[in-house]
């Protein structure tokens, strides 16, 4: 990994770029090495016949020689076109090889001192996929001109070791979070504490690289690849598979996305399928979170194209698909062979379409910033353990409980089951592990915990439990920790925190090794009271000791992980899709 910049394709100039922007075919480029084939045939056998008849007798003579000599060309031409042929069947597939390799474009990217990634899982597949609103040489169309772009839509497909199942996860653009320091080149650009994920790619010349490690930050699931896509290349392969079945369940008339589509069902390709993919205020209750559904929606309905007899079995298909796909995406330098993108992709076509679950990170409405979204703990961090350990999301989940009522839930975070039919639910798990299984905590990047004020109370029933947790907080920068008075006998850990502090609660838990469902908003504590932790006879100092089995980064500072086991349910009320249904329909 060195430059950061944007490498161009090296094919070799013995197999330049064609100017049909598809590509040629293999077929016509061998008919465009026999030169004026066509413009003998046009012009007759034996010339013009105007001049035949002029001619007279001498026009009967020469044809005997020109006869003589067809049948001398004709020869070389049959000698060609057997050797031709087996050029062809020898050598077609290399020329298609490196015309396809001679595509590709590659990044070098930086992702960190690898003690400081996520632990991987051995066979499994993490390809981190970016959408850029990049209005570069665009114009004026898309409005924003000359914008460098954003990571405006963001997916983590996840393909399971054994390839059984897989799990594409959106990430919202909205979604605050922090953004690690990155390198582009030689260049070092600093980290945000807390700023929306889109500003990962962009701003102050981050790049992809930069998106990375901000998703694995985030998430604690380890990446190992990503491609980047531009508005051009949602056009272009929607148009290679021959368009796209989508579905509205209403009229749509978004004058910023330019959609006017009418209820049912509809195949969009080219600036169709764009404006539907960038629908927003016309669906649902409008912005990104009623987006992303329409956006799953169509990359189900593509991949069940593509992975459908007539796309598979066309040759005439395959090479467009594969000529467009090249063409449109950026890649890193991992990947940038055409051979190991077939390898790649090879993984994700053998998983059935039944069990491939698009999900979006659970989310609430920011409370510090209108218009914005913060993670829904604890069940953001239940799906990121779930992942991180290649846990499935399509098994069957037990119903909400019997209110139905989701208390982390809020308008804002509700508007992804706004923008489609239905919105399955699972229920949630009471194991979970504040600490992500990679080894990174739920929420802990966004928190400074020299900035949380925290009092330790011991319901242990054993002595100095509260000095030795208090101390522990403390050394892993938790400096406003103190210790409370003995609290009433409690069998369970639980951390209690005032409204609009569930990121410091979850980053709390993580430091001390308790599992999510410790942390609990609490109706007698103000915005101006601290965090309140109960130590229960469950309490193990261990789990906090940063000599153990594992830590965390918790704002930046190493944090005990707990070795609880991930868990084997995802959260209740979490938006999910099957690849498979061809039922749902945006509204």
């Amino acid at each position: 990994m060195n430059s950061g910049q944007r490498r161009p394709s090296t094919a070799p100039d013995a197999f330049p770029r064609a100017a049909d922007p598809t590509g040629p075919r293999p077929d016509e480029a061998i008919q465009a090495s026999v030169p004026g084939r066509r413009r003998r045939a046009a012009g007759g056998a034996g010339g013009h016949p105007a001049d035949d008849a002029r001619t007279g007798g001498r026009a009967e003579r020469r044809r005997g020689r020109r006869s003589a000599e067809r049948g001398r060309r004709a020869a070389r031409w049959a000698g060609i076109a057997t050797a031709l042929a087996l050029v062809v069947g020898c050598g077609g597939a290399y020329y298609a090889y490196r015309h396809i390799n001679g595509n590709i474009t590659s990044v070098d990217v930086h992702v960190g001192a690898e003690s400081d990634r996520p632990q991987a899982i051995d066979g499994a597949v993490n390809l981190l996929v970016i959408g850029t609103d990049s209005r570069v040489g665009l114009g004026r169309e898309y409005g924003d001109e000359g914008s460098t772009g954003h990571a405006d839509t963001t997916l983590l497909f996840h393909v399971s070791r054994d390839r059984s199942n897989a799990t594409v996860l959106s990430i919202p653009r909205d979604l605050m979070v922090q953004i690690p320091e990155c390198r582009t080149g030689g260049k070092r650009i600093p980290g945000k504490r807390r700023a929306m994920f889109n500003a990962s790619l962009g701003e102050e010349g981050r790049d992809p690289g930069c998106t990375w490690t901000t998703v694995e930050k985030l998430t604690g699931i380890r990446v190992d690849h990503f491609m980047m896509v531009d508005f051009d290349a949602v056009k272009t392969l929607s148009t290679a598979v021959g368009g796209v079945e989508v579905c509205a369940a209403k009229d749509i008339d978004d004058p910023d996305s330019q959609l006017r589509m009418a209820k049912g069902r509809h195949v969009v390709q080219g600036e169709e399928a764009l404006a539907f993919v960038r629908t927003r205020h016309a669906v649902g209750l409008g912005g990104d979170l009623t987006r992303i559904p329409l956006q799953q929606q169509f990359l189900g309905s593509m991949i069940r194209k593509i992975k459908s007899s007539g796309t598979l079995t066309s040759p005439a298909k395959l090479w467009h698909l594969a000529d467009a796909a090249t063409r449109a995406l950026t890649v890193d330098s991992g990947i940038h062979d055409v051979r190991r993108l077939k390898d790649l992709a090879l993984d994700l076509g053998t998983v059935d379409t039944r069990h491939i679950t698009f999900t979006t990170v659970p989310v609430v409405d920011d409370p510090r910033n209108r218009g914005r979204l913060a993670l829904r703990q604890p069940d953001a961090a239940q799906l990121f353990s779930l992942i991180a350990a290649d846990r499935p999301l399509d098994s069957p989940a037990p119903a909400a409980d019997a209110s139905g009522n989701d208390t982390g839930a809020s308008a804002g975070a509700a508007a992804s089951s706004a923008a489609v039919d239905r919105t399955p639910g699972g229920p949630r798990s009471t194991t979970t592990p504040a600490s992500r299984a990679s080894g990174h905590p739920g929420i802990g990047p966004l928190v400074d915990p020299a900035e949380v004020d925290v009092i330790v109370r011991n319901g242990s029933g054993v002595g100095q439990q509260a000095g030795r947790a208090t101390a522990e907080l403390q050394a892993q920068g938790f400096s406003r920790a103190t210790v409370g008075g003995n609290a009433q006998a409690a069998a369970a850990s639980s951390i209690g925190y005032p409204a609009g502090r569930a990121e410091e609660a979850a980053a709390l838990a993580a430091a001390l090794g308790l599992p999510a469902d410790s942390v609990r908003q609490s109706a007698s504590l103000g915005t101006g009271d601290g965090l309140v932790v109960v130590l229960g006879r469950d309490y193990d100092p261990a789990a906090g000791d940063p000599s153990g089995a594992g830590t965390a980064a918790v704002g930046g500072t190493a944090a005990a992980v707990s070795p609880s086991p991930p868990p084997a349910v995802p959260p209740k009320n979490l938006q999910r899709l099957q690849a498979d249904d061809s039922d749902v329909c945006a509204k």
